[in-house]
């Protein structure tokens, strides 16, 4: 079997399934007291502010869009470095994608980039830890403040991440987690959304729910904006509660195994993604950067290794076909973009055997 770029984590069958049990026959599997349970102890163990689940990391997006005050003809300032989603959602509000560029050497947004497209319709920047490595959060902020911009964190891939000491997610007026299938953690499906202005939260609450609040009689509440079906159910909850109990042990593998590729390939002159000063990634992904990346996808295939780029440059797609424009950074990084197994299922023979690929390929090239 090849060693996968990404693979589901789940807990042990003994800690899941008689929790599970419990939940699916107590008559309570929709939104309720497990949901709850599960905000809190997310929030808590993360550092972060007035956490509140949602169905899935794009609900999260939509809500934090709408609850910005995004509408039709609005701006939103964006990646095209990341899973689309991120970008589709800006479209469900009715509001025109500018693409920022990229740093060529992180596959992160680059801040010069963004001021530098700021107009009088710009009302967000909606910013990517791509793969697990921390954009520059702090300099993303420092331009949001300056024009009195929303900053939106998407940290799908960054579960864990942290800058200056800071969780990554702490920095935007909202930020977003993803618990789809692949990612550091999965309850299923799902996703949770930091809000740091309180008066936000019974917004939110309402949005993912029809625009109704819960626990009122449905004869005495009053509908007064648009809401979603967003709200995650007891279940899915369930599994994120156990998920929370291992997280840490699956984020310190996806590190210490990214850790030492990190040391192998300096010592080879290998190119792979820089890391910010400061910041500590969680690497979902591990990103090489090289000219020599089609010999090296050749090579780890041989070996029964898979290999990708992964995503594709949202900006690529026919539906943002009218916000397309330059963009050298952006291809600069995807040219060489190539991302390698480096998550919790990789054991140590196995990220040596890859490494020893890596090198062993990216120099017989080099000698070609």
């Amino acid at each position: 079997m090849m060693i996968p770029v990404v693979k589901v984590a789940m807990p042990p069958k003994d800690q899941l399934l008689g929790q599970l049990e419990e939940v699916l026959y107590s008559g309570m599997i929709a939104e309720g007291e497990k949901v709850y349970e599960f905000e809190k102890k997310f929030q808590k163990k993360f550092k972060l502010q007035n956490c509140l689940a949602l169905n899935s990391g794009t609900a999260c997006l939509h809500a934090a869009l709408i609850s910005s005050g995004i509408k039709p003809g609005d701006e939103v300032i964006s990646t095209p470095m990341t899973a689309e989603p991120t970008n589709t959602s800006i479209l469900y509000t009715g509001a025109n994608v500018v693409w920022s560029d990229v740093d060529p050497e992180t596959g992160n947004m680059c801040p010069d980039s963004v001021e530098k497209l700021i107009s009088k319709k710009t009302k967000a920047i909606l910013c990517v830890h791509y793969a697990g490595y921390p954009a520059d959060i702090v300099k993303l902020r420092e331009i949001a403040d300056k024009y009195n911009i929303v900053l939106i964190e998407d940290c799908a891939h960054a579960l864990g991440a942290e800058i200056n000491q800071s969780p990554i997610g702490s920095f935007g007026d909202f930020s977003i987690f993803s618990f789809q299938a692949i990612k550091h953690m999965t309850t299923i499906e799902g996703g949770i959304i930091s809000i740091k202005d309180d008066s936000r939260l019974e917004e939110i609450k309402e949005f993912r729910w029809f625009g109704m609040q819960k626990n009122i009689s449905r004869q005495e509440v009053d509908i007064k904006r648009v809401g979603y079906k967003y709200n995650m159910n007891n279940v899915t909850a369930t599994i994120g509660l156990i998920q929370l109990d291992n997280i840490d042990t699956l984020i310190s593998k996806h590190i210490s195994n990214s850790n030492y590729f990190n040391s192998k390939f300096l010592k080879h002159n290998i190119p792979h993604a820089s890391i910010l000063p400061g910041s500590s990634p969680s690497y979902w992904l591990y990103s090489l950067l090289s000219e020599k990346h089609q010999q090296i996808m050749d090579a780890l295939k041989k070996n029964n290794i898979f290999s990708s780029k992964l995503h594709k440059p949202n900006c690529d797609h026919t539906i943002f076909k009218s916000s397309r424009r330059e963009l050298k950074g952006l291809d600069k990084f995807y040219e060489r973009l190539l991302h390698i197994p480096c998550g919790w299922w990789v054991n140590k023979q196995q990220r040596k055997l890859i490494a020893e690929t890596v090198i062993e390929a990216h120099n017989n090239a080099r000698n070609d």
